[in-house]
């Protein structure tokens, strides 16, 4: 797939996102807007997967560690295939697969529950070392918040991965600084991130994580990389496409009504439509 239809499968993610959550009247759009175009590159370009086979002994894996921001993980899965676009307008309902948070059990394409912060890097890094072990090909992606990785376990993580030279492992740090409370440097500032990470190890890529191009660079440096495992540090806006909720840390965790909805369809509508002019 080219960039140019990279774009336009970002845009259908996140108006899929927006429907999603305003389905459910409840949700969290902000982070998942913002890493629509990470996720749409990972699951139509970059990654090893099948989604019919979705099981496959020899696919890459992804883990969302940040697992509130489900309604993206879900969005892409649904357009590469995995299960109908139609049933994500279940999410969050009773009796529906599209839980809240991410749920291995019973989505297809989920390859680990996740939603209590900092946990997702753990168990990306055991995959990772995993596939060494079994001397296996397979790469492993993590995308986790920025606000996220105030978790020491994070650290933890990084640590053991940065030591253990996993270069089959990828953080992917969605770096839109905003999170729940407001503002991180305002509630507890983790910067300098990229300084951090290469403190344990890692080889760090900062980009800018809403740019098509940007993002296919760093995935494809992140797999020349060898000995060691990359974090890509990417800046991002959080609520990316849709006017009122860009910047805004009030959109992190609640749905738009209806007439939001009809507003957030038309901006990203307005956005599909500029896409390769």
């Amino acid at each position: 797939m080219d960039l140019t239809e990279l774009k336009k499968t970002a845009n259908k993610v996140r108006i899929d996102i927006v429907t999603a959550v305003h389905s459910a009247k409840c949700g969290h759009p902000g982070g998942a807007l913002s890493s629509a175009d990470i996720l749409t590159y990972l699951f139509f370009e970059e990654m090893n997967i099948d989604p019919k086979d979705p099981k496959k002994a020899d696919r890459d894996r992804f883990v969302l560690s940040k697992g509130h921001s489900a309604p993206g993980y879900y969005s892409v899965l649904a357009e590469r295939g995995y299960f109908p676009v139609e049933d994500l307008k279940t999410l969050r309902h009773t009796g529906s697969y599209l839980q809240g948070h991410p749920d291995m059990k019973h989505i297809p394409g989920v390859d680990m529950s996740s939603g209590s912060l900092g946990q997702g890097v753990s168990a990306a890094a055991g995959m990772a070392l995993a596939a060494k072990m079994k001397n296996m090909d397979s790469r492993v992606y993590c995308l986790l918040g920025d606000g996220e990785i105030e978790e020491g376990q994070v650290w933890e993580a990084a640590m053991f991965a940065g030591f253990r030279k996993l270069d089959n492992l990828v953080f992917i740090v969605d770096n839109n600084n905003l999170q729940i409370d407001g503002r991180l440097d305002e509630v507890c500032s983790p910067d300098p991130i990229d300084k951090k990470f290469e403190a344990f190890n890692f080889n760090v890529i900062t980009i800018d994580g809403n740019d098509m191009e940007a993002v296919a660079k760093a995935f494809a440096d992140a797999r020349a990389c060898k000995g060691k495992p990359t974090a890509i540090v990417a800046k991002t806006v959080k609520g990316k496409g849709v006017s009122f909720m860009e910047n805004q840390a009030g959109w992190h965790g609640k749905a738009p009504n209806d007439e939001e909805f009809e507003t957030a369809i038309k901006d990203l509508e307005k956005v599909g439509e500029d896409i390769g002019k």
